[in-house]
């Protein structure tokens, strides 16, 4: 393997869904950065791969980025990887990759699971133009954020916590309104997935009688 940063999806949920190149690609790397060095020493474990690996996430990314670098320009393979889907999509990984490609590191992307496209293909809504958003903003900047998407036309996809999905709907109906088309999808590709479709006032309904467990990830039409 010719020195370089690998970014290596994992699956979602299903461990099935992780690709034969994904795994030989973290064989053969020196060493495995792992957003939580427990939810990857799991799946490492049920592949049957041993290889060093060192904590990488939102907390210490700027402290470590530099000698990580510094790593790498002497020679060594990295491969990059979330507790779940792509790297850098709502997780750490664009801070490395940008001073990768500053310090003339390749960088590869493997292709693989990430939860925004199920979720968007399954909705029903167009998909031929939109929009991800990943989380919004929990304080400063959501109002502006949410002004903004009034006049999207465009498909709009949201990752949210369970525990913040209604909140997050109820918002949407203000600045979107009670009739828009929607879809919420958790637990995807896991043995409780389900994909619920209707207006937002439908799904706040179907949602408010429910313990809501699981990753959400929320597919709203535009204008």
């Amino acid at each position: 393997m010719t020195p370089k940063l690998y970014l290596i999806p994992t699956p979602i949920g299903n461990l099935e869904d992780i690709t034969l190149r994904a795994i030989n690609t973290l064989k053969n790397a020196d060493v495995i950065l792992a957003e939580d060095t427990r939810t990857s020493g799991h799946l490492l474990k049920h592949l049957g791969i041993t290889k060093p690996l060192q904590s990488y996430h939102i907390h210490n990314e700027h402290q470590t980025v530099q000698k990580l670098i510094a790593r790498l320009l002497k020679g060594e393979n990295m491969a990059l990887v979330s507790d779940a889907g792509t790297p850098a999509i709502s997780d750490p990984g664009f801070l490395l990759v940008r001073e990768c490609i500053k310090n003339n590191i390749e960088v590869e992307c493997l292709p693989g699971p990430t939860a925004f496209v199920p979720a968007l293909v399954n909705s029903g809504l167009p998909n031929d133009r939109f929009t991800f958003e990943g989380f919004l903003p929990h304080k400063k900047g959501r109002q502006t954020r949410l002004t903004q998407l009034k006049e999207e036309e465009r498909t709009m996809i949201f990752y949210e916590s369970p525990h913040r999905l209604l909140k997050s709907l109820e918002q949407f109906v203000e600045y979107f309104g009670a009739d828009r088309q929607a879809s919420v999808s958790r637990e995807l590709t896991k043995v409780y997935e389900e994909t619920i479709r209707g207006t937002l006032t439908e799904i706040i309904a179907y949602f408010a009688e429910k313990t809501i467990k699981g990753e959400i990830v929320i597919v709203v039409s535009g204008k």
